[in-house]
């Protein structure tokens, strides 16, 4: 039976100085190690350590499975220690990856849920923090052994690496808290509305083309583009906007950020980042042929049936964004929208 402790939220005494990137991807130079609690032997992973309120700070007692421990190869659990790479060099992205408010924990979603597969293999994690292009040159090299990134699952990508899916890669809508608009995955529910969106992004390509549609309907979507994050978020709570539409996990990291203020937000709806006709997942990443996805994507499953899985989401308000079940390769953005 899975035992779950919420150990207490709380907020820093000033926000936490971040770049959050539209496309939630980091980019920098040099690369660095740095971890957060004790080896998976102890049988508890410490979920939302010095996370600065962003997440929940939560003890899970995660214990090893023989069975997946298995299918771990040999050349991988060798060494005792399952090295997992992040690509958040040089800000950080929360809530999915960031360094903590003691200046040196590697923190968030990502990390966490590595931690969290680490401890059912029975390995002790070791955690790569590196710019995103560095990131897939520690897997190509073989320093790295997973990458859990928010690397979204490609057709492209699988040319070289194998996915184990964790999350969906989803867009979201936000509005002030007490908006009782939901988005309802229906465009149409957009007439009349004043929505900012990123310039230059997906999700700007996708709100274009509803509005073109509402368009010929006879209906006006109103698009707004602010120059950063805070500035659009401001200008919501301000009531200069009806919404936001931008990378979900964003919206998550905002909705940590203003919880029980003035300036609350909400999310009323998410969207698959790949589009109407399929569901962008987010995945664990390995190098091709290597074997692991297999036991990865076991290892996330379990998480998944013993409920694990389901208080890592929702220390980072990540709910909206849950999968049934973790598989191994599984349909990715195509190569034409990649």
């Amino acid at each position: 039976m899975t035992t779950v402790r919420p150990t207490g939220r709380v907020l820093s005494a000033a926000a936490l100085a971040v770049v959050l990137a539209a496309g939630l991807a980091a980019c920098g130079s040099d690369e660095g190690t740095a971890n957060a609690g004790s080896p998976a032997s102890a049988g508890t992973v410490t979920i939302g350590a010095q996370a600065s309120g962003i997440g929940q700070k939560t003890d899970i007692k995660v214990e090893k499975q023989q069975a997946i421990a298995d299918l771990v190869p040999d050349a991988v659990k060798a060494d005792g220690k399952l090295t997992i790479g992040l690509g958040a060099l040089p800000t950080g992205f929360p809530p999915l990856a960031f360094v903590g408010d003691d200046d040196k924990t590697l923190t968030g979603a990502e990390p966490d849920l590595g931690r969290l597969v680490a401890a059912v293999f029975g390995l002790t994690p070791e955690i790569n923090n590196a710019t995103w292009d560095n990131l897939f040159v520690g897997i190509d090299s073989g320093r790295t052994e997973v990458g859990f990134s928010n690397i979204t699952d490609t057709e492209q990508r699988k040319e070289k690496y194998d996915f184990a899916s964790y999350r969906q890669d989803n867009l979201g809508f936000a509005v002030k808290d007490g908006n009782a608009w939901n988005f309802d995955k229906n465009y149409k529910n957009l007439a009349g509305l004043k929505v900012a969106v990123g310039a230059g992004t997906n999700q700007e390509k996708i709100l274009v083309a509803w509005q073109e549609k509402l368009k010929a309907e006879g209906k006006n979507l109103e698009i707004k583009y602010f120059a950063d994050t805070p500035t659009t978020f401001k200008a919501l709570v301000s009531g200069q906007l009806d919404g936001y539409f931008g990378p979900n996990p964003g919206i998550a990291y905002q909705i940590s950020r203003t919880k029980g203020t003035a300036d609350a937000v909400r999310n009323a709806g998410t969207y698959s980042g790949a589009g109407e006709t399929l569901q962008g997942l987010i995945a664990a990443t390995t190098k091709k042929d290597n074997q692991l996805a297999k036991a990865l994507a076991e290892a996330i499953n379990h998480l998944i049936q013993n409920g694990q899985y389901k208080a890592w989401l929702a220390a980072y308000n990540l709910d909206t964004e849950a999968v049934p079940t973790s598989l191994v390769n599984p349909p990715g953005l195509p190569k034409s929208n990649a």
